[in-house]
């Protein structure tokens, strides 16, 4: 399991993640390894959803 630092006080929490993770299939890309965790990416995209800012003004740490 990826873990990451709570950065903002919305991400998820290691237990929140723990359940998510669970849920998700599991990835099937082969080549190059992404450079953003799974987590930052769900927690970017609730990131957005929660702002409703363009995605393009998605903050960094998220990926891109």
């Amino acid at each position: 399991m990826d873990t990451l630092a709570v950065t903002r006080r919305h991400d998820l929490t290691d237990v929140q993640w723990a359940v998510l993770e669970r849920l998700l299939p599991a990835p099937k890309r082969s080549g190059r390894p992404s450079l953003w965790s799974r987590r930052q990416l769900i927690d970017g995209i609730r990131w957005r959803i929660r702002v409703g800012a363009p995605w393009r003004d998605v903050p960094p740490q998220y990926g891109s």
